[in-house]
C-alpha cells in the first residue's frame, strides 16, 4: 500500500465535503470507495452517484443551509446521501438509531429538518411508523425518504428520489456546489449534556477535514486499506473518523450496520479487512472468543480505541491474539470535533493504554484549576482545549455556548485529567459524571428526567459503574411513590422509553436520595452506598 502524496491540512486540500467526491475521484478513479450490501461504488462512480442524488435534492426544493437529517444504520447509501446534502449545500443532522421516537422527533423539530433519510425494518423497527405513532406535526418535516426497505405512503424510495432530479436541478448543481464554503456550517450532531438537555453541535467543512486528514495521517491510514466501520455513522466515530476519513485517504469503506462478534469475526478474512477501530468492548467481546484461532485474521493492521479506561493487557491480547500492528488511543468531544489528543503508532503499550495521548498539530490542550490556570505536570484539573478544532457553539442556545467555551477560546470538557511532561493525558474523572456504556456517553441528568416519567418513580439519581464487557452501566437510585413499584417494571419501562445504552442495569429503591445544604444529590454517597451492597 501506498500513501497518497495530499497535503497535511485536509480543508485546503479538500475545501469542503461537497467537493471531497470529485477530488478523490480524480485520485483514485476505479479504486473501490465502498462495499456495502446496498451499493458497491468505485470512487468515481461515488462522485457520478452524489449528483444525481444532490440534484434530487434540490428538486424537491433543498436550499442551501436546509438541515437534512439521516436516522439510519451504517449502509452504504448514508454516505451517499450524506455527501448529496453537502454537495446540494445543506446540513448533515445525524440521528441516533438506537433513540426511541420521541428522541428522534425532539431532534427533528430542534434542527428544524426539512427532510428525513432514513429506513424501515432495522432490527424490527419501523421508522416511520413509529414517528407517525407518536403524534404531533413536525412543522418544517416535508419529505421523508427511505434508504432500505419499504416505503409507506407519502414517504419516497431511494429510486423515487433519483428519478426526480429534473434537468433544472442538475443544472444548478455546479453554482450550488460552488457556493458552498469551507467554514460553512457542515453538520449538526447532538450531544446531551448534564442540564439533560440535548444540544447542537455545530461543526464546519474545514473543522471536519482538517481534523479527520491529521487523524487519518496520525493512525497511518492508507490508500488501498479496507476498512471496515462498526462504529455508527450517526457518530462522530463512524462518520468523520469513519468513512469521511477513509475517502479522504483513498481507503474502501466496509460499513457494518450491527456489531456482532461473530458477523465481524467471519468478516475479516474473506473482506481483508485491514483497519477496524472501535471501543475497547468490541476488542474485549473478540478476544472473549475461544474460537478466535478458526478466523483468518491475519489482514489486520491497523486499531484505534479510546472512549474508556483501557488495562494494559487488552493492548497485548490485541497484538497477540488479533495481530494489529499498530494500536492508537485518543481522546475528544463532539465539542471539539472529535479529537484532542491521540497517542502515535509507536507508543509502548503502557502508554497507550494509560493515557490517551497528546494534543494534535495546532491544537492547545492544557490541565488548569478553577480560573483556567494552567497548572504544573503532574497535578489534576480540569482539561481545557484551545484552537481550530473547537465548535463555535450550540445551535441557538448562546447560554449553553458561553458555558463551554470562554471568552479566550477554550472549551472546558468537564473532564478531569493529569498530563506528564510528555505532554500526554491521562483521563482521571469526569466532572460531568457522564459514563461511557460500550463507547456510547451516558449523561446521568437526561437519564433521570427521563425516569421522572416512569409510573412510581418520584425522584431517581443515575450513576455509572464499572462493567467488565461495557466498560460501564447505569444504576438508578430510585424513591418511590404510591404504590411503589418493581426493580423489573422500572427496566422494562426505561427499554420501552430510551436508548438501549441509557437504561439502567439496576436500579436500588432509597428511602431518600442524599443531598448537600443546597439540594445537591451528593452521589459520592450513593456511591459508598452501592460499594457497600456489593461488599456483602
Amino acid at each position: 500500500m501506498t500513501t497518497q502524496p495530499t497535503p497535511t491540512r485536509g480543508d485546503l486540500d479538500f475545501t469542503t465535503a461537497a467537493q471531497l467526491p470529485r477530488i478523490a475521484a480524480q485520485r483514485f478513479g476505479a479504486s473501490l470507495a465502498i462495499e456495502s450490501d446496498d451499493v458497491r461504488l468505485s470512487f468515481a462512480e461515488l462522485d457520478a452517484a452524489v449528483d444525481d442524488a444532490a440534484a434530487a435534492l434540490i428538486a424537491i426544493g433543498v436550499d442551501r443551509g436546509d438541515r437534512v437529517a439521516l436516522w439510519a444504520p451504517n449502509v452504504g447509501r448514508w454516505i451517499v446521501a450524506a455527501l448529496a446534502i453537502a454537495r446540494a449545500g445543506g446540513v448533515i443532522v445525524p440521528i441516533n438509531t438506537r433513540y426511541k421516537a420521541r428522541e428522534a422527533a425532539y431532534i427533528l423539530d430542534r434542527a428544524g429538518a426539512r427532510v428525513l433519510f432514513t429506513v424501515n425494518g432495522f432490527l424490527g423497527t419501523n421508522y416511520v411508523e413509529a414517528l407517525e405513532a407518536l403524534g404531533g406535526e413536525r412543522p418544517r418535516l416535508e419529505q421523508v425518504v427511505v434508504l432500505a426497505g419499504s416505503t409507506p405512503p407519502g414517504a419516497l424510495s431511494w429510486a423515487d428520489l433519483l428519478s426526480l432530479a429534473t434537468p433544472a436541478a442538475r443544472a444548478a448543481l455546479g453554482g450550488r456546489e460552488d457556493g458552498v464554503g469551507a467554514d460553512d456550517v457542515a453538520d449538526i450532531l447532538f450531544t446531551s449534556g448534564t442540564t439533560g438537555a440535548t444540544k447542537g453541535v455545530v461543526a464546519t467543512h474545514a473543522q471536519n477535514l482538517r481534523v479527520f486528514r491529521e487523524w487519518a495521517e496520525t493512525v497511518g491510514l492508507e490508500a488501498g486499506d479496507r476498512y471496515l466501520v462498526v462504529a455508527p455513522f450517526f457518530h462522530t466515530f463512524g462518520y468523520k473518523a469513519g468513512w469521511l476519513a477513509a475517502l479522504m485517504m483513498g481507503a474502501t469503506v466496509l460499513p457494518q450496520a450491527v456489531f456482532d462478534a461473530d458477523a465481524v469475526l467471519r468478516r475479516i478474512g474473506p473482506d481483508r479487512v485491514s483497519v477496524l477501530p472501535g471501543p475497547p468492548a468490541l476488542y474485549q467481546s473478540l478476544l472473549m472468543r475461544d474460537d478466535l484461532t478458526n478466523f483468518e485474521l491475519s489482514s489486520l493492521r491497523l486499531a484505534v480505541t479510546g472512549a474508556a479506561v483501557i488495562p494494559v493487557e487488552l493492548i497485548h491480547q490485541m497484538r497477540e491474539r488479533l495481530g494489529f500492528r499498530t494500536i492508537v488511543t485518543a481522546y475528544g468531544l463532539t465539542e471539539c470535533t472529535g479529537v484532542a489528543t491521540m497517542c502515535r503508532p509507536g507508543d509502548a503499550a503502557e502508554r497507550v493504554a494509560t493515557t490517551s495521548g497528546r494534543a494534535i498539530r495546532d491544537v492547545e490542550v492544557i490541565v488548569a484549576d478553577r480560573d483556567a490556570r494552567e497548572l504544573p505536570r503532574g497535578e489534576a484539573g480540569e482539561i481545557l482545549v484551545r484552537g481550530y478544532n473547537v465548535t463555535a457553539g450550540y445551535l441557538d442556545d448562546p447560554d449553553a455556548t458561553r458555558e463551554a467555551v470562554d471568552q479566550e477560546g477554550w472549551l472546558h470538557t468537564g473532564d478531569v485529567g493529569i498530563m506528564d511532561e510528555d505532554g500526554y493525558l491521562r483521563i482521571t474523572d469526569r466532572i460531568k459524571d457522564m459514563f461511557i456504556v460500550g463507547g456510547f456517553n451516558a449523561y446521568p441528568a437526561e437519564i433521570e428526567n427521563a425516569l421522572l416519567a416512569c409510573p412510581g418513580i418520584a425522584q431517581a439519581a443515575v450513576i455509572g459503574t464499572p462493567d467488565a464487557r461495557l466498560g460501564e452501566v447505569g444504576v438508578a437510585f430510585v424513591v418511590s411513590h404510591g404504590n411503589g413499584t418493581s426493580e423489573d417494571a422500572v427496566i422494562a419501562w426505561a427499554r420501552d422509553n430510551m436508548a438501549n445504552f441509557k437504561v439502567p442495569r439496576r436500579v436500588v429503591f432509597v428511602a431518600e436520595l442524599p443531598r448537600n445544604a443546597s439540594g445537591k444529590v451528593q452521589k459520592f454517597r450513593l456511591r459508598e452506598l452501592l460499594e457497600a451492597q456489593t461488599a456483602r
